[in-house]
Protein backbone atom coordinates (compact mmCIF):
# COMPACT_ATOMS: atom_id res chain seq x y z
CA UNK A 1 0.00 0.00 0.00
CA UNK A 2 1.58 3.26 -1.00
CA UNK A 3 1.89 6.01 1.62
CA UNK A 4 -1.00 8.04 1.01
CA UNK A 5 -3.16 5.29 0.91
CA UNK A 6 -1.66 4.53 4.78
CA UNK A 7 -2.20 7.74 5.89
CA UNK A 8 -5.52 7.91 4.88
CA UNK A 9 -6.24 4.43 6.49
CA UNK A 10 -4.65 5.81 9.30
CA UNK A 11 -6.43 8.64 10.00
CA UNK A 12 -9.74 7.03 8.86
CA UNK A 13 -9.10 4.65 12.19
CA UNK A 14 -7.80 6.92 14.76
CA UNK A 15 -10.56 9.33 13.85
CA UNK A 16 -13.30 6.55 14.42
CA UNK A 17 -11.70 5.69 17.29
CA UNK A 18 -11.84 8.86 19.34
CA UNK A 19 -15.14 9.63 17.71
CA UNK A 20 -16.43 6.38 19.74
CA UNK A 21 -14.59 5.83 22.21
CA UNK A 22 -11.92 9.57 23.26
CA UNK A 23 -8.97 9.51 24.46
CA UNK A 24 -6.79 10.90 21.58
CA UNK A 25 -3.07 9.78 22.59
CA UNK A 26 -4.21 5.75 23.07
CA UNK A 27 -6.38 6.20 19.30
CA UNK A 28 -3.10 7.76 17.31
CA UNK A 29 -1.44 5.06 19.31
CA UNK A 30 -3.59 2.55 18.24
CA UNK A 31 -4.33 3.64 14.53
CA UNK A 32 -0.69 4.04 14.32
CA UNK A 33 -0.09 0.31 15.30
CA UNK A 34 -2.76 -1.04 13.50
CA UNK A 35 -1.21 0.85 10.41
CA UNK A 36 2.52 0.23 10.40
CA UNK A 37 2.78 -1.76 13.66
CA UNK A 38 6.01 -1.19 16.04
CA UNK A 39 3.77 0.40 18.86
CA UNK A 40 3.08 -1.96 21.40
CA UNK A 41 -0.07 -2.63 23.76
CA UNK A 42 1.90 -0.94 26.86
CA UNK A 43 2.75 1.77 25.32
CA UNK A 44 -1.29 2.56 24.47
CA UNK A 45 -1.68 1.84 28.22
CA UNK A 46 0.39 4.15 29.33
CA UNK A 47 -0.34 7.30 27.08
CA UNK A 48 -3.81 6.81 28.77
CA UNK A 49 -2.72 9.61 31.17
CA UNK A 50 -1.95 12.21 28.48
CA UNK A 51 -5.51 12.71 27.58
CA UNK A 52 -7.19 15.93 27.85
CA UNK A 53 -3.94 17.74 28.54
CA UNK A 54 -2.58 15.63 30.92
CA UNK A 55 -4.81 13.42 33.13
CA UNK A 56 -7.84 15.89 32.08
CA UNK A 57 -6.55 18.75 33.49
CA UNK A 58 -6.69 21.10 29.92
CA UNK A 59 -3.29 23.02 31.05
CA UNK A 60 -0.88 20.69 28.82
CA UNK A 61 -0.41 20.00 25.59
CA UNK A 62 -3.34 18.09 22.98
CA UNK A 63 -3.83 14.73 23.95
CA UNK A 64 -3.47 14.16 19.90
CA UNK A 65 -0.01 15.77 19.67
CA UNK A 66 1.26 13.63 22.99
CA UNK A 67 0.32 10.98 21.41
CA UNK A 68 2.04 11.57 17.81
CA UNK A 69 5.12 12.37 19.78
CA UNK A 70 4.92 9.28 21.70
CA UNK A 71 4.68 7.58 17.80
CA UNK A 72 6.76 8.89 16.05
CA UNK A 73 9.59 7.89 19.56
CA UNK A 74 8.78 4.46 19.11
CA UNK A 75 10.63 4.31 15.98
CA UNK A 76 13.37 7.38 16.23
CA UNK A 77 13.42 7.53 19.98
CA UNK A 78 16.76 7.01 22.29
CA UNK A 79 16.57 3.45 23.31
CA UNK A 80 17.55 3.10 26.84
CA UNK A 81 20.28 1.25 27.01
CA UNK A 82 21.70 4.44 25.13
CA UNK A 83 20.93 7.15 26.88
CA UNK A 84 24.71 7.97 27.88
CA UNK A 85 25.40 7.80 23.96
CA UNK A 86 24.22 11.37 23.06
CA UNK A 87 20.60 13.39 22.94
CA UNK A 88 18.28 11.28 19.67
CA UNK A 89 18.62 14.47 17.75
CA UNK A 90 16.46 12.82 15.15
CA UNK A 91 13.55 11.88 17.25
CA UNK A 92 13.80 15.65 18.33
CA UNK A 93 13.71 16.89 15.05
CA UNK A 94 10.19 14.54 13.76
CA UNK A 95 8.98 15.61 16.81
CA UNK A 96 9.56 19.71 15.85
CA UNK A 97 8.09 19.27 12.45
CA UNK A 98 5.00 17.66 13.91
CA UNK A 99 4.38 20.12 16.51
CA UNK A 100 4.87 23.15 13.92
CA UNK A 101 2.44 21.39 11.77
CA UNK A 102 -0.44 20.84 14.39
CA UNK A 103 0.77 24.55 15.79
CA UNK A 104 0.00 26.01 12.23
CA UNK A 105 -3.32 24.10 11.59
CA UNK A 106 -5.00 24.69 15.18
CA UNK A 107 -2.84 28.21 16.03
CA UNK A 108 -1.50 26.28 19.43
CA UNK A 109 -0.71 23.35 21.18
CA UNK A 110 -2.40 23.18 24.31
CA UNK A 111 -5.74 20.88 24.86
CA UNK A 112 -7.46 24.25 26.68
CA UNK A 113 -6.32 26.26 22.92
CA UNK A 114 -8.12 23.63 20.96
CA UNK A 115 -11.34 23.97 23.58
CA UNK A 116 -11.30 27.39 22.86
CA UNK A 117 -10.81 26.63 19.50
CA UNK A 118 -13.43 24.05 19.00
CA UNK A 119 -15.88 25.51 21.33
CA UNK A 120 -15.58 29.27 22.39
CA UNK A 121 -14.47 28.58 25.72
CA UNK A 122 -12.68 25.97 28.04
CA UNK A 123 -13.85 23.26 29.91
CA UNK A 124 -13.45 21.23 33.79
CA UNK A 125 -13.28 17.81 32.72
CA UNK A 126 -13.22 16.56 35.47
CA UNK A 127 -17.10 17.43 36.13
CA UNK A 128 -19.30 15.18 33.91
CA UNK A 129 -21.74 18.35 32.95
CA UNK A 130 -18.40 20.09 31.79
CA UNK A 131 -17.07 16.89 29.93
CA UNK A 132 -20.44 16.21 28.56
CA UNK A 133 -20.76 20.03 27.31
CA UNK A 134 -17.56 20.38 25.89
CA UNK A 135 -17.96 16.81 24.07
CA UNK A 136 -21.25 18.12 22.74
CA UNK A 137 -20.03 21.65 21.60
CA UNK A 138 -17.16 20.15 19.85
CA UNK A 139 -18.92 17.93 17.64
CA UNK A 140 -16.24 15.70 15.63
CA UNK A 141 -12.89 18.34 15.98
CA UNK A 142 -10.91 16.39 18.18
CA UNK A 143 -11.72 13.17 16.53
CA UNK A 144 -10.50 15.36 13.30
CA UNK A 145 -7.16 16.42 15.41
CA UNK A 146 -6.77 13.13 16.39
CA UNK A 147 -7.06 11.73 12.06
CA UNK A 148 -5.13 14.95 11.46
CA UNK A 149 -1.71 13.68 13.81
CA UNK A 150 -2.45 10.46 13.08
CA UNK A 151 -2.28 10.80 9.33
CA UNK A 152 1.30 13.67 9.66
CA UNK A 153 2.97 10.88 11.68
CA UNK A 154 1.96 8.00 9.50
CA UNK A 155 3.73 9.87 6.59
CA UNK A 156 6.70 10.68 8.87
CA UNK A 157 7.08 6.91 9.49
Amino acid sequence: MEREELATQAYQRAFELDAKYGCCPQCVLTAVKETLGGVSDETIKASHGLSGGGSLMGGGTCGALTGGLVALGTRKGRDADKLHKGRGMANFQAGRELVERFHQEFGGTSCEHLQQQFSGRTWDFWKPEEYKGFSDARGDQCARATGLVTRWVVEML
